[in-house]
């Protein structure tokens, strides 16, 4: 019945806007970088892909890049609750550490692979590609079930110069305030954003959340055979939480802090007109901690206090040349890449006082080629790619695959290929009460994947079907009873499948409307259960289910942009019943969370639209679960219910 009610209401916010369609058809982006690293169109790659525009994700109301890809096929975006909390994302079924994050090129994930979505806004983003399927041979660690990628926007592609200015306000004492400015002029084009958003939080009490963000991105065209782009991102990010790992709300002073800066550079010049060379240099610089004082007094039981901090600086230089050959392209890129991780932390308890400090680094050298062809309609594409790690020695990854377009409008496509991701910084260093394991491997995948698409009605609708498979071997997993006292935590020794099917819809029946469906269906196994064959951990048990990962997933969105000045989406989010773990218990025990859908609604309505970019005055508008359903992502942690968000925009 909750479904019926979210469908029914999803039709009654769409349906009185049909009467003011227009009948043109849509552009859709047909170009993706991602994928290839070189502008491919969508037509000849391998594997699955969802752009998605910022100016569409705006119109719509979206403050987040992890609301944003709920509606993606099997991405599942898993937070605790509140506005800030830790956002995790499962790609096809692999682990939270499995997706490459990059802003302009540069990554962003912490060394092995973790990433917070949390904080990440829609701020001066251009595009988000979704790559899904595994990209280590183009982009090393991480890439092991696919790659998202934010192109923020650029002043050379814009026919103007313009500011803007927003401001917002909602359910839990949300605000939300957004300066940017667009500067054209010749060959320079200038771009940036500041953005505050702030709220009160679900709980009682100690749950505010505040985040700081300002980013900026430069384009120089020197001469006609040179572009140089500079790109930067700050985000300044404080969260406090008041519960502990069992969900229960206890704590008054527990906090988070988090600042990350981005800087790349990227120079593309043409040495001739069939060859291309580029360099990237890019820096990431991540200063955060947790902190849980002493609650009172009275506070002197168990652990009581705590206290860390870290700081992790990753820097990079990649060269690559691409030539063009024909309608192919040769692509060869070298990387050299060193990380450092520093960490010092402190507790307090009953049993007395600890403290410890851990300083590493790890340097990564890398090589790869791919090659894209053509043999008459068939795209074909392959790759390599050898790194050499200081740590974990030499490690190979490949990939291949095939697209051919049919004149009847069906396309089959099919790729095979292998990722990787590194060990973290404590599996390999460890630290306080913990040995790291220097010789660990990295953990790593053998994937393939093969789909039909079909393109109906002159393109205005099209329908594919794919399905994946993926295994993950060699992952990383802590013992708590080593073999001898002085042995590492951490071993390579757990396994685990996943497949599954993605159904996707898009269909354009005018330039006013679209609708997009999908749906996955998901299989997920622990092929090897490793140390927690004994039963201790929850999240590997032989033959069950990974944690928090449904086994059925969909989502239908309607679009309207008309000529009545207002922008519309509504959508239906559909998860279904997945494994989750319960740790309020000892020892923690595997649980059921039920299945839930919701409804989402946004847009804007423009009330004055002048020629110039910064006459235009709109209001902006987003409701969250607009049904109030009340629902868990992770167990004990009850999540948002009916959110509004409503405010005004003055320019782009």
């Amino acid at each position: 019945m909750k479904l019926v009610s979210a469908l029914v209401a999803l039709g009654a916010l769409s349906a009185p806007l049909a009467a003011q369609q227009r009948d043109t058809t849509t552009t859709l982006p047909d170009i993706v970088v991602t994928a290839t690293r070189v502008p491919t169109p969508k037509r000849d790659l391998a594997t699955r892909v969802t752009v998605l525009t910022g100016k569409e994700l705006r119109a719509a109301g979206y403050t987040s890049l992890a609301d944003a890809l709920r509606a993606t096929p099997s991405l599942d975006v898993v937070d605790e609750s509140a506005f800030g909390s830790q956002t995790s994302v499962f790609l096809r079924g692999g682990e939270s550490d499995y997706v490459k994050v990059l802003v302009d090129g540069v990554p962003v994930n912490e060394p092995g692979g973790a990433y917070d979505f949390a904080n990440l806004s829609l701020d001066d983003v251009e595009r988000v590609e979704i790559v899904r399927g595994p990209g280590s041979v183009l982009y090393g660690s991480d890439a092991v079930a696919g790659v998202i990628q934010i192109f923020t926007r650029s002043g050379l592609r814009q026919e103007t110069s313009s500011l803007g200015a927003a401001v917002r306000g909602g359910t839990y004492g949300s605000a939300d305030a957004r300066l940017s400015g667009v500067m054209h002029a010749g060959n320079l084009g200038i771009s940036g954003v500041v953005h505050r958003f702030s709220d009160d939080g679900l709980y009682a009490f100690n749950n505010q959340y505040r985040n700081t963000t300002a980013a900026g991105h430069l384009a120089w065209l020197a001469d006609p055979r040179t572009r140089v782009e500079v790109t930067a991102h700050y985000d300044d990010a404080n969260y406090h939480y008041p519960t502990d790992a069992s969900g229960a709300v206890v704590d008054h002073n527990a906090y988070q802090t988090s600042r990350v800066t981005t800087l790349g550079l990227n120079v593309t010049r043409w040495l001739s007109r069939r060859v291309e060379s580029q360099l990237l240099l890019s820096f990431n610089h991540i200063d955060g901690g947790n902190h849980d004082a002493q609650d009172g007094p009275a506070d002197t039981l168990g652990f009581f206090g705590y206290q860390s901090d870290r700081l992790i600086t990753r820097r990079s230089a990649e060269g690559r040349v691409n030539v063009h050959v024909g309608a192919g392209v040769l692509t060869a890129g070298a990387v050299l890449q060193g990380e450092h991780e520093w960490t010092a932390s402190a507790s307090q308890s009953q049993y007395g006082n600890s403290a410890d400090t851990s300083d590493a680094t790890r340097v990564n050298r890398a090589a790869y080629l791919q090659m894209l062809a053509h043999a008459g309609a068939l795209a074909v594409n392959a790759g390599m790619r050898v790194d050499d790690n200081g740590e974990f020695g030499t490690f190979g990854t490949y990939r291949g695959g095939v697209s051919l377009p049919l004149r009847t409008g069906t396309r089959l496509y099919a790729s095979v290929g292998t990722g990787f991701k590194e060990p973290t910084f404590y599996e390999n260093f460890g630290g306080a009460f913990v040995i790291g394991n220097a010789g660990l491997k990295p953990e790593r995948s053998f994937s393939w994947e093969g789909g039909v698409e079909q393109a109906i009605v002159r393109g205005r609708l099209s329908i594919s079907a794919t399905y994946f498979n993926q295994h993950f071997r060699d992952l990383i997993q802590y013992t708590g009873t080593p073999p001898t006292p002085t042995s590492p935590n951490y071993f390579n020794i757990a396994g685990a499948n996943a497949r599954g099917l993605e159904l996707e819809l898009n269909a354009h029946p005018s330039e006013a409307w679209s609708v997009t469906a999908n749906y996955t269906r998901l299989w997920t196994a622990v092929t090897d259960a490793g140390f927690a064959s004994d039963g201790s951990d929850p999240a590997f048990v032989t033959g069950a289910q990974l944690l928090r990962r449904p086994a059925h997933a969909g989502a239908l969105t309607l679009r309207f942009d008309g000529i009545t000045r207002l922008h519309l989406q509504s959508q239906l989010e559909a998860v279904g019943a997945r494994a989750d773990a319960n740790y309020a218990v000892y020892p923690a025990a595997r649980v059921t969370l039920p299945a839930y859908a919701l409804v989402h609604v946004g847009g804007t309505l423009d009330l004055v639209r002048g020629a110039a970019p910064t006459s235009r005055v709109a209001v902006t508008f987003r409701i969250e679960n607009l049904l109030d359903h009340r629902y868990q992502q992770i167990f004990h942690f009850p999540a948002r219910g009916r959110t509004v968000l409503v405010g005004v925009r003055v320019g782009e």
